[in-house]
């Protein structure tokens, strides 16, 4: 017989996992409607650095108006200044990249790179987290960069160079992924955030002005996207932090992947492209790899 206080234990921690699973899957919508917003405007209006720089400047508008009132100065404060600025500005590079990549490439193809993103994560973790990784696991790493390689298809007459500013957004953004989990639990998500974006509005804002002044006149929807990118990152960002309250990064890790139903959809809705045979296929050997790694690292098998 049951216990009622273990029945109601358990239900609670269920209801908190469920909880957190859908605000990671609200997290990464928010994501890629910022990317389908961000590939329509540097298609129709701005560029990838003007786009990136109005992306990273109402995010920290939000910062400030959000948490400053609570926090203050307390938001520059941070316990790693060092792995905070150079957090950030693996984000900011990553971003950068990715917003160019979105000009010559589809939506399907971009996000099927970033896909990598994991299995990056694991070969970096070696050096800088110090994480063993047994064989299985490189392996499943090496069938990971196969699926890439099967999207690039360098071989192929088709072949995209431009593919290469979508590979550098994948190295850059697992940097800040390995970097997160060094300096997790170090800093409040104030500070976090704060970080995430002055940084790279303070590295941005002088090239903009120097060499790619925005125009007033770009239009009021192009206006109303681009405070709509600067807000999806600031909300999909503090989801995430949420969700990690309520779960361990270990049972939300495969939710990555509902990506790329939003940006199938997307992608098919707002600009009129599939995925490709090639995509596909290279897509589902990296979701495979990547599922693979997430269980052996819930069992704790290094192997």
């Amino acid at each position: 017989m049951k216990l009622p206080h273990a029945v109601s234990d358990r239900e609670s921690t269920e209801r908190r996992i469920g909880f957190a699973i859908a605000l990671n899957l609200t997290a990464f919508f928010c994501f890629s409607v910022m990317d389908t917003s961000a590939k329509w405007l540097v298609t129709t209006t701005l560029t990838a650095l003007q786009v990136t720089w109005l992306r990273y400047l109402i995010h920290f508008a939000w910062v400030l108006v959000l948490f400053w009132p609570h926090h203050g100065k307390h938001m520059l404060r941070s316990n790693q200044p060092a792995l905070q600025v150079l957090r950030s500005a693996l984000l900011l590079i990553g971003t950068l990249f990715n917003f160019a990549a979105l000009y010559y490439l589809p939506l399907t193809v971009t996000i099927a790179i970033f896909f990598s993103s994991p299995l990056i994560v694991c070969l970096l973790s070696i050096p800088v987290l110090g994480e063993k990784v047994g064989i299985r696991r490189l392996s499943a790493v090496l069938v990971g960069f196969f699926g890439v390689l099967v999207i690039v298809s360098p071989w192929n007459e088709s072949f995209d160079p431009h593919i290469v500013l979508s590979i550098c957004a994948a190295l850059s953004v697992s940097g800040y992924f390995v970097m997160s989990r060094r300096i997790a639990g170090v800093d409040s998500n104030a500070t976090m955030q704060f970080y995430t974006s002055g940084i790279a509005t303070a590295l941005l804002t002088p090239a903009v002005l120097l060499f790619a002044p925005v125009s007033l006149d770009i239009g009021a929807v192009s206006w109303l996207t681009a405070l709509l990118i600067g807000s999806l990152g600031l909300f999909g960002h503090t989801l995430l932090t949420r969700a990690h309250r309520h779960a361990e990064a270990s049972v939300l890790a495969p939710t990555v992947y509902s990506q790329i139903i939003y940006v199938v959809v997307l992608s098919w809705l707002i600009f009129q492209q599939a995925p490709n045979t090639t995509t596909v296929v290279g897509t589902i050997i990296i979701v495979v790899s990547g599922l693979y790694l997430w269980v052996r690292e819930r069992q704790g098998v290094v192997l």
